[in-house]
């Protein structure tokens, strides 16, 4: 199984913490888009050249939730990560279009205006707390974001969150966020190793544009 990736990308981040958690050994092709030589040979795989994108036995499949679904539906013990019931998975689904319409790219800018040492504005902290109350929301009386098991969703919605860490965005305010946040933790296999990594990869990245 081939996966096309860079892990300071944030749709890639997902689909790796995912694939730790169930355990699956990848073949891992680390592809940047900013790489005109990477950029070529991801074009034979994926007409719409994106990352991720993954290669599994002939299949080839590319946006970070469609490779979530995929991975929890072939590989999963059971369907607790993407349920089978129609009305616990469109609680995945909702909490999923959350992050990707709003959440996600949210906090994403944030994180890298506080990388470039550039002012966050008001406006956008605003969204921002909006953000992480809805999460708070979430997680009063779960202790997951889609209910009480761990899905697909919180790996998602793990990532926005790691990009407010790496802010030192204060979350006091927000227990239920906090004791969700730690306990992510337990789930992913040699978290925090790779946390640095994406600090290391992303500060890099901006500092090579700003050449």
């Amino acid at each position: 199984m081939d996966l096309y990736y860079h892990i300071r990308s944030p749709p890639c981040q997902p689909v790796v913490f995912l694939a730790r958690h169930l355990g699956l050994e990848f073949n891992h092709i680390v592809t940047s888009i900013y790489d005109p030589a990477d950029f070529e040979v991801l074009k034979k795989v994926n007409p719409q050249h994106t990352i991720p994108t993954l290669v599994d036995n002939g299949h080839i499949l590319w946006e970070s939730y469609a490779i979530l679904i995929y991975l929890a539906e072939k590989y999963a013990l059971d369907d607790s990560l993407y349920p089978k019931d129609v009305c616990e998975r469109s609680i995945v689904h909702q909490r999923l279009f959350f992050d990707s319409g709003m959440f996600q790219n949210t906090t994403l800018q944030a994180v890298l205006a506080h990388l470039r040492n550039n002012p966050i504005t008001d406006e956008h902290l605003a969204k921002v707390k909006r953000g992480v109350e809805i999460v708070e929301m979430y997680l009063t009386d779960s202790p997951y974001v889609a209910g009480q098991k761990l899905t697909i969703a919180d790996f998602s919605i793990f990532v926005s969150f790691c990009s407010l860490d790496m802010m030192k965005y204060d979350l006091t305010a927000y227990p239920n966020v906090q004791r969700w946040f730690a306990k992510m933790g337990t789930h992913i296999p040699d978290l925090e190793p790779t946390r640095k990594t994406i600090e290391e990869e992303l500060r890099a990245l901006l500092q090579s544009m700003n050449k």
